[in-house]
Protein backbone atom coordinates (compact mmCIF):
# COMPACT_ATOMS: atom_id res chain seq x y z
CA UNK A 1 0.00 0.00 0.00
CA UNK A 2 1.06 3.58 -0.66
CA UNK A 3 1.07 5.76 2.44
CA UNK A 4 1.44 9.55 2.60
CA UNK A 5 2.91 10.52 5.97
CA UNK A 6 2.27 14.14 6.93
CA UNK A 7 3.95 16.32 9.58
CA UNK A 8 7.02 14.11 9.25
CA UNK A 9 10.17 14.76 11.24
CA UNK A 10 13.44 12.90 10.83
CA UNK A 11 12.66 10.63 13.76
CA UNK A 12 9.27 9.64 12.30
CA UNK A 13 10.88 8.60 9.05
CA UNK A 14 13.64 6.77 10.92
CA UNK A 15 11.20 4.61 12.87
CA UNK A 16 8.86 3.89 9.95
CA UNK A 17 11.74 2.83 7.75
CA UNK A 18 13.25 0.77 10.56
CA UNK A 19 10.15 -1.42 10.90
CA UNK A 20 8.91 -1.34 7.30
CA UNK A 21 11.04 -4.36 6.38
CA UNK A 22 8.27 -6.54 7.80
CA UNK A 23 5.48 -4.71 5.93
CA UNK A 24 6.95 -3.44 2.65
CA UNK A 25 4.79 -0.34 2.37
CA UNK A 26 5.52 2.46 -0.09
CA UNK A 27 5.94 5.64 1.97
CA UNK A 28 5.90 9.27 0.86
CA UNK A 29 7.11 11.48 3.68
CA UNK A 30 6.04 15.14 3.87
CA UNK A 31 7.26 17.65 6.43
CA UNK A 32 4.19 19.79 5.81
CA UNK A 33 1.02 19.30 7.83
CA UNK A 34 -2.07 17.84 6.22
CA UNK A 35 -4.76 20.44 5.55
CA UNK A 36 -7.01 21.56 2.72
CA UNK A 37 -4.05 23.08 0.86
CA UNK A 38 -1.76 20.06 1.12
CA UNK A 39 -4.29 17.24 0.77
CA UNK A 40 -3.51 17.07 -2.96
CA UNK A 41 -0.20 15.44 -2.02
CA UNK A 42 -2.14 12.29 -1.17
CA UNK A 43 -2.92 11.62 -4.84
CA UNK A 44 -2.16 8.03 -5.87
CA UNK A 45 -1.95 6.93 -2.23
CA UNK A 46 -4.21 4.54 -0.33
CA UNK A 47 -3.58 5.81 3.20
CA UNK A 48 -2.69 9.08 4.91
CA UNK A 49 -0.83 8.97 8.20
CA UNK A 50 -1.38 12.06 10.36
CA UNK A 51 -0.36 13.54 13.70
CA UNK A 52 -1.85 15.82 16.35
CA UNK A 53 -1.74 19.14 14.48
CA UNK A 54 -2.89 17.99 11.05
CA UNK A 55 -6.22 19.56 10.11
CA UNK A 56 -8.45 16.78 8.80
CA UNK A 57 -11.73 18.67 8.47
CA UNK A 58 -14.60 18.15 6.05
CA UNK A 59 -12.93 20.05 3.21
CA UNK A 60 -9.70 18.09 3.61
CA UNK A 61 -11.58 14.80 3.73
CA UNK A 62 -13.41 15.60 0.50
CA UNK A 63 -10.07 16.02 -1.26
CA UNK A 64 -8.71 12.84 0.33
CA UNK A 65 -11.78 10.95 -0.84
CA UNK A 66 -11.46 12.24 -4.40
CA UNK A 67 -7.83 11.09 -4.35
CA UNK A 68 -8.90 7.57 -3.44
CA UNK A 69 -7.78 7.57 0.18
CA UNK A 70 -9.32 4.64 2.03
CA UNK A 71 -7.80 4.99 5.50
CA UNK A 72 -6.70 7.78 7.85
CA UNK A 73 -4.09 6.38 10.24
CA UNK A 74 -3.44 8.55 13.27
CA UNK A 75 -0.08 7.98 14.90
CA UNK A 76 -1.37 9.33 18.21
CA UNK A 77 -4.17 8.67 20.68
CA UNK A 78 -6.21 11.86 20.33
CA UNK A 79 -8.52 12.34 17.35
CA UNK A 80 -10.13 15.73 18.02
CA UNK A 81 -8.55 17.04 14.79
CA UNK A 82 -10.52 14.59 12.63
CA UNK A 83 -14.05 15.25 11.37
CA UNK A 84 -15.30 11.72 12.01
CA UNK A 85 -18.74 12.38 10.56
CA UNK A 86 -17.24 13.60 7.29
CA UNK A 87 -14.91 10.60 7.19
CA UNK A 88 -17.81 8.21 7.67
CA UNK A 89 -19.79 9.88 4.88
CA UNK A 90 -16.78 9.55 2.60
CA UNK A 91 -16.40 5.87 3.59
CA UNK A 92 -12.89 6.49 4.89
CA UNK A 93 -11.91 4.48 7.95
CA UNK A 94 -10.06 6.15 10.82
CA UNK A 95 -7.66 4.29 13.12
CA UNK A 96 -5.48 5.50 15.95
CA UNK A 97 -2.88 4.42 18.49
CA UNK A 98 -4.98 4.27 21.68
CA UNK A 99 -2.09 3.43 23.99
CA UNK A 100 1.62 3.47 23.36
CA UNK A 101 3.47 4.35 26.56
CA UNK A 102 1.35 5.83 29.32
CA UNK A 103 4.50 5.87 31.42
CA UNK A 104 6.14 8.32 29.00
CA UNK A 105 3.44 10.97 29.40
CA UNK A 106 2.86 10.37 33.11
CA UNK A 107 6.58 10.62 33.85
CA UNK A 108 6.82 13.87 31.87
CA UNK A 109 3.95 15.33 33.91
CA UNK A 110 5.92 14.48 37.03
CA UNK A 111 9.04 16.05 35.51
CA UNK A 112 7.12 19.30 34.98
CA UNK A 113 5.93 19.23 38.59
CA UNK A 114 9.39 18.60 40.04
CA UNK A 115 11.10 21.14 37.78
CA UNK A 116 8.60 23.89 38.53
CA UNK A 117 8.66 23.12 42.24
CA UNK A 118 12.39 22.66 42.82
CA UNK A 119 13.43 25.07 40.04
CA UNK A 120 16.11 22.73 38.75
CA UNK A 121 16.10 24.43 35.35
CA UNK A 122 17.00 27.74 36.98
CA UNK A 123 19.60 26.16 39.25
CA UNK A 124 21.25 24.49 36.25
CA UNK A 125 21.59 27.78 34.40
CA UNK A 126 22.86 29.58 37.50
CA UNK A 127 25.58 27.07 38.28
CA UNK A 128 26.82 27.09 34.68
CA UNK A 129 27.38 30.83 35.14
CA UNK A 130 29.24 30.32 38.43
CA UNK A 131 26.26 31.42 40.55
CA UNK A 132 25.82 29.01 43.46
CA UNK A 133 23.26 31.09 45.36
CA UNK A 134 20.05 29.44 46.59
CA UNK A 135 18.11 32.70 46.60
CA UNK A 136 14.55 32.26 45.24
CA UNK A 137 15.07 28.53 44.61
CA UNK A 138 13.02 27.29 47.55
CA UNK A 139 10.45 24.61 46.78
CA UNK A 140 8.05 22.43 48.78
CA UNK A 141 7.73 18.76 49.69
CA UNK A 142 5.35 16.74 47.54
CA UNK A 143 4.74 14.43 50.49
CA UNK A 144 1.27 14.93 52.00
CA UNK A 145 0.20 17.36 49.27
CA UNK A 146 -3.20 16.90 47.63
CA UNK A 147 -2.87 16.10 43.93
CA UNK A 148 -5.95 16.36 41.72
CA UNK A 149 -6.02 14.16 38.62
CA UNK A 150 -8.63 14.92 35.96
CA UNK A 151 -8.98 11.89 33.71
CA UNK A 152 -8.01 8.43 34.92
CA UNK A 153 -7.51 6.50 31.71
CA UNK A 154 -4.23 4.67 31.14
CA UNK A 155 -2.08 7.79 31.47
CA UNK A 156 -3.97 9.20 34.44
CA UNK A 157 -3.90 5.81 36.15
CA UNK A 158 -0.14 5.53 35.64
CA UNK A 159 0.33 9.07 36.93
CA UNK A 160 -1.59 8.20 40.09
CA UNK A 161 0.55 5.11 40.62
CA UNK A 162 3.74 7.15 40.36
CA UNK A 163 2.49 9.79 42.78
CA UNK A 164 1.75 7.15 45.41
CA UNK A 165 5.48 6.79 45.93
CA UNK A 166 5.70 10.43 46.98
CA UNK A 167 3.21 10.01 49.80
CA UNK A 168 0.62 12.30 48.25
CA UNK A 169 -3.09 12.36 48.83
CA UNK A 170 -4.54 11.69 45.38
CA UNK A 171 -8.02 12.79 44.42
CA UNK A 172 -9.51 12.33 40.97
CA UNK A 173 -12.40 13.05 38.66
CA UNK A 174 -13.61 11.04 35.69
CA UNK A 175 -16.99 10.17 34.21
CA UNK A 176 -16.45 6.63 35.54
CA UNK A 177 -14.46 5.64 38.61
CA UNK A 178 -11.42 3.44 38.19
CA UNK A 179 -11.93 0.52 40.58
CA UNK A 180 -8.23 -0.33 40.73
CA UNK A 181 -7.35 3.21 41.72
CA UNK A 182 -10.10 3.27 44.34
CA UNK A 183 -8.72 0.05 45.79
CA UNK A 184 -5.30 1.71 45.88
CA UNK A 185 -6.55 4.66 47.89
CA UNK A 186 -7.41 7.24 45.23
CA UNK A 187 -10.50 9.27 46.15
CA UNK A 188 -12.95 10.04 43.35
CA UNK A 189 -14.72 13.35 43.90
CA UNK A 190 -16.79 15.79 41.89
CA UNK A 191 -14.92 18.01 39.45
CA UNK A 192 -15.70 21.04 41.61
CA UNK A 193 -14.25 19.35 44.71
CA UNK A 194 -11.10 18.40 42.81
CA UNK A 195 -10.69 22.03 41.77
CA UNK A 196 -11.29 23.27 45.32
CA UNK A 197 -9.12 20.82 47.24
CA UNK A 198 -6.08 20.26 45.03
CA UNK A 199 -2.72 21.92 45.51
CA UNK A 200 -1.56 20.47 42.18
CA UNK A 201 -3.94 19.67 39.30
CA UNK A 202 -2.80 17.45 36.44
CA UNK A 203 -4.92 17.09 33.30
CA UNK A 204 -5.11 13.66 31.65
CA UNK A 205 -8.40 13.77 29.76
CA UNK A 206 -9.20 13.85 26.05
CA UNK A 207 -10.31 17.02 24.29
CA UNK A 208 -13.99 17.06 23.39
CA UNK A 209 -17.01 19.34 23.73
CA UNK A 210 -17.26 18.51 27.44
CA UNK A 211 -13.61 19.15 28.31
CA UNK A 212 -12.68 22.08 26.07
CA UNK A 213 -11.54 24.96 28.32
CA UNK A 214 -12.23 22.89 31.43
CA UNK A 215 -9.69 25.20 33.05
CA UNK A 216 -11.21 28.65 32.67
CA UNK A 217 -11.92 31.79 34.66
CA UNK A 218 -14.72 30.15 36.65
CA UNK A 219 -12.86 26.95 37.49
CA UNK A 220 -9.64 28.83 38.33
CA UNK A 221 -11.60 30.96 40.80
CA UNK A 222 -12.55 27.77 42.69
CA UNK A 223 -8.93 26.64 43.05
CA UNK A 224 -6.60 27.16 45.97
CA UNK A 225 -4.40 30.25 45.88
CA UNK A 226 -1.03 29.37 44.37
CA UNK A 227 -2.29 26.18 42.70
CA UNK A 228 0.00 24.35 40.28
CA UNK A 229 -1.63 23.32 36.98
CA UNK A 230 -0.05 20.72 34.70
CA UNK A 231 -1.27 19.86 31.20
CA UNK A 232 0.24 17.06 29.10
CA UNK A 233 -2.99 16.18 27.27
CA UNK A 234 -4.44 18.70 24.81
CA UNK A 235 -3.84 22.43 24.71
CA UNK A 236 -7.46 23.54 24.52
CA UNK A 237 -8.25 21.98 27.89
CA UNK A 238 -6.97 25.31 29.22
CA UNK A 239 -8.35 28.66 28.13
CA UNK A 240 -5.00 30.36 27.77
CA UNK A 241 -6.13 33.95 28.30
CA UNK A 242 -7.84 32.97 31.56
CA UNK A 243 -4.70 31.16 32.70
CA UNK A 244 -2.67 34.29 31.97
CA UNK A 245 -5.04 36.32 34.13
CA UNK A 246 -4.74 33.69 36.86
CA UNK A 247 -0.96 33.97 36.73
CA UNK A 248 -1.08 37.77 36.79
CA UNK A 249 -3.25 37.87 39.91
CA UNK A 250 -1.22 35.02 41.47
CA UNK A 251 -4.17 32.68 41.79
CA UNK A 252 -2.10 30.24 39.71
CA UNK A 253 1.26 29.79 41.38
CA UNK A 254 2.78 27.48 38.77
CA UNK A 255 1.85 26.42 35.24
CA UNK A 256 3.51 23.55 33.40
CA UNK A 257 2.29 22.76 29.89
CA UNK A 258 3.50 20.38 27.21
CA UNK A 259 0.60 21.37 24.96
CA UNK A 260 -0.89 24.71 23.90
CA UNK A 261 -4.19 25.49 22.21
CA UNK A 262 -2.50 27.29 19.29
CA UNK A 263 0.49 24.98 19.09
CA UNK A 264 -0.04 23.97 15.46
CA UNK A 265 1.73 27.17 14.38
CA UNK A 266 4.63 26.72 16.80
CA UNK A 267 5.43 23.29 18.13
CA UNK A 268 7.79 20.82 16.45
CA UNK A 269 9.49 23.69 14.56
CA UNK A 270 12.73 25.62 15.11
CA UNK A 271 11.59 29.25 15.28
CA UNK A 272 14.71 30.58 16.98
CA UNK A 273 15.46 32.90 14.06
CA UNK A 274 11.85 34.02 13.56
CA UNK A 275 9.64 36.70 15.08
CA UNK A 276 6.95 34.77 16.90
CA UNK A 277 3.56 36.31 16.17
CA UNK A 278 1.61 34.54 18.94
CA UNK A 279 1.19 37.11 21.71
CA UNK A 280 -0.24 34.65 24.22
CA UNK A 281 2.70 32.24 24.08
CA UNK A 282 5.06 35.19 24.41
CA UNK A 283 3.15 36.36 27.47
CA UNK A 284 3.32 32.88 29.00
CA UNK A 285 7.06 32.76 28.38
CA UNK A 286 7.47 36.02 30.29
CA UNK A 287 6.35 34.45 33.59
CA UNK A 288 9.09 33.01 35.83
CA UNK A 289 6.67 30.38 37.19
CA UNK A 290 5.65 28.95 33.80
CA UNK A 291 7.38 25.97 32.19
CA UNK A 292 6.60 25.06 28.58
CA UNK A 293 7.81 22.04 26.64
CA UNK A 294 6.85 21.50 23.01
CA UNK A 295 4.64 18.40 23.03
CA UNK A 296 7.46 16.05 23.97
CA UNK A 297 5.75 14.10 26.76
CA UNK A 298 5.20 11.11 24.46
CA UNK A 299 8.74 11.25 23.06
CA UNK A 300 10.60 8.21 24.37
CA UNK A 301 12.18 5.30 22.52
CA UNK A 302 9.60 2.93 23.93
CA UNK A 303 6.71 5.14 22.86
CA UNK A 304 8.08 5.68 19.35
CA UNK A 305 8.50 1.92 18.91
CA UNK A 306 4.92 1.26 19.98
CA UNK A 307 3.42 4.14 17.98
CA UNK A 308 5.16 2.99 14.83
CA UNK A 309 4.31 -0.69 15.20
CA UNK A 310 0.67 -0.05 16.10
CA UNK A 311 0.27 2.32 13.15
CA UNK A 312 1.77 -0.23 10.76
CA UNK A 313 -0.38 -3.00 12.23
CA UNK A 314 -3.49 -0.84 11.85
CA UNK A 315 -2.74 -0.41 8.14
CA UNK A 316 -2.02 -4.13 7.78
CA UNK A 317 -5.37 -5.00 9.37
CA UNK A 318 -7.17 -2.79 6.88
CA UNK A 319 -5.15 -4.13 3.95
CA UNK A 320 -5.90 -7.74 4.90
CA UNK A 321 -9.60 -7.18 5.65
CA UNK A 322 -9.20 -7.94 9.34
CA UNK A 323 -11.02 -6.35 12.26
CA UNK A 324 -9.88 -2.78 12.92
CA UNK A 325 -9.38 -3.01 16.67
CA UNK A 326 -8.26 0.59 16.89
CA UNK A 327 -10.92 2.12 14.67
CA UNK A 328 -12.44 5.43 15.71
CA UNK A 329 -16.09 5.96 14.86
Amino acid sequence: MKIAVFSTKSYDQEYFEKYNTDYDYDFSFYETALNVDTAKLSADCDVVCVFVNDVVNEETIKILSSNGIQLIALRCAGYNNIDLEAAEKADIKVVRVPAYSPEAVAEHALALILTLNRKTHKAYNRVREGNFSLKNLIGFNLSNKTIGVIGTGKIGETFCSILKGFGCRIIAFDIAENDELVAGGVEFLSLEDVFRQSEIISLHCPLNKHTKHIVNKASIAKMKDGVMIINTSRGALIKTQDAIEGLKNRKIGYLGIDVYEQEENLFFEDLSEHIIQDDMILRLLSFPNVLITSHQAYFTKEAMNQITLTTLDNVAAYKNGKELKNEVK
